[in-house]
């Protein structure tokens, strides 16, 4: 087949898929090292910032291929730490959310997990608030009688 051709210049009809299945040892075009190789990979360490008893508040390594499941179970400690917190105190969670962040290596272009952020949102009754209390008997109010049975 003849390439087609525009204005004199040839377009080429020949395109190739970049396949993301290349062994660790290859290094990739425009990186310093291959993954395999990675000193900053190899270097990285991951630390709570957060003042809640959880895992990592030492600067621990984790392998670019386990990062993400460890972060994960990380985040998940802050959620429960959440939950255990708002029922000490008859609270609820009103919201629990968890981000993931991802970010790619600048030695050898492997993505990683680079860390994450958990949001949480409490509540709690304030008893003392007259118009809680209130509420309170109002809704006591609408409750009597409302477990009776007429027809026994």
């Amino acid at each position: 087949m003849m390439p087609v051709g525009i204005s004199g210049y040839n377009i080429n009809t020949n395109y190739s898929v970049y396949n993301n299945t290349d062994a660790d040892d290859t290094k990739k075009i425009g990186r310093t090292s291959s993954p395999e190789e990675c000193q900053t990979c190899k270097n990285r360490k991951y630390q709570d910032g957060s003042n809640e008893n959880v895992s990592f508040k030492s600067a621990a390594h984790i392998s670019p291929s386990s990062a993400g499941s460890a972060v994960r179970a990380h985040e998940g400690e802050h959620v429960s730490n959440a939950f255990s917190k708002a029922s000490e105190k008859n609270g609820k969670v009103v919201s629990a959310s968890v981000s993931i962040r991802t970010s790619i290596c600048p030695e050898c272009g492997r993505t990683y997990v680079s860390g994450g952020t958990t949001n949480t949102m409490l509540k709690y009754p304030n008893e003392s608030n007259p118009y809680q209390k209130e509420r309170k008997a109002q809704d006591a109010m609408n409750l009597i009688g409302s477990q009776i049975d007429y027809v026994a």
